[in-house]
């Protein structure tokens, strides 16, 4: 049988593990006061329907996705979850003073595109390895598309990370109606807007790379990156990686994403 086994998986994690810092990390104490007590408020002024909120664990490592249209989508994942989300944000949001400090308060990781992210994902890894849920917008920045279809082309970090924590369950959300909540460039809320959020069916990386939809990866192919040098085990990967990343985007559109 060439079907891969949970060892086989691990085997490929290891190959695809793009590491982490080693260094500790924790939730800082004013995102612990903002989930815990101002959270709740913030959920009772918006005019929120939720779909499959039981998809999202409670606790645990995890990778939530979802399209990007408005500055409030990253609160309304949040929302969602119902705990504390970190996500990777650009290097823009960290240069002046308050938002420097803000993000940091809230345990945001600072990507530096110039240098391809490679520290921010490293960072991300010690969010899961600590056992935390990551926030991503696989799109990589909000839509500029004045209009509809705002959906972009996926990058393939999501994968990366998802690649390295096979078991770890990635999570599609689609979120509707944010954008004309608060349109780019608004300087006010419109809380009395509705907004769709659809949680989909969680799906790791070990499911999909074995799955005859998915990846269809076989042992036979393991063993054929094994061998392989770095230059095509590096081919291999990125072609995995893109593969997963365009149907964890087609989901997402499949959802409902605008």
């Amino acid at each position: 049988m060439d079907k891969l086994s949970a060892e086989d998986i691990r085997s490929f994690s290891y190959l695809s593990d793009i590491g982490g810092t080693e260094e500790s990390f924790s939730i800082p104490l004013i995102y612990r006061f903002l989930i815990r007590y101002l959270s709740p408020l913030v959920r009772f002024f918006f005019n929120i329907n939720y779909t499959g909120l039981e998809r999202i664990p409670r606790k645990g490592a995890m990778i939530i996705t979802s399209n990007h249209v408005s500055n409030l989508d990253p609160i309304l994942k949040i929302l969602a979850a119902r705990r504390h989300v970190f996500y990777l944000a650009k290097e823009g949001h960290f240069r002046k003073q308050p938002n420097r400090f803000i993000m940091r308060s809230n345990g945001m990781i600072e990507t530096i595109r110039s240098e391809g992210g490679k520290d921010a994902l490293s960072r991300a890894h010690d969010v899961l390895t600590s056992g935390f849920a990551l926030g991503i917008f696989p799109e990589g920045t909000r839509s500029r598309n004045e209009r509809a279809p705002f959906l972009q082309k996926g990058k393939t970090g999501v994968a990366r990370l998802a690649a390295s924590f096979p078991d770890i369950p990635v999570i599609p959300i689609c979120i509707i109606g944010s954008r004309e909540v608060m349109p780019p460039g608004a300087n006010f809320i419109r809380f009395w807007k509705a907004i769709e959020i659809h949680i989909g069916e969680p799906v790791t990386f070990g499911e999909w790379l074995i799955s005859d939809d998915g990846g269809d990866f076989s042992k036979s192919q393991l063993e054929m990156l094994s061998s392989v040098d770095e230059h095509g085990r590096s081919s291999i990967m990125k072609s995995l990686y893109r593969k997963f990343t365009d149907q964890l985007m087609w989901t997402i559109e499949q959802m409902g994403a605008p």
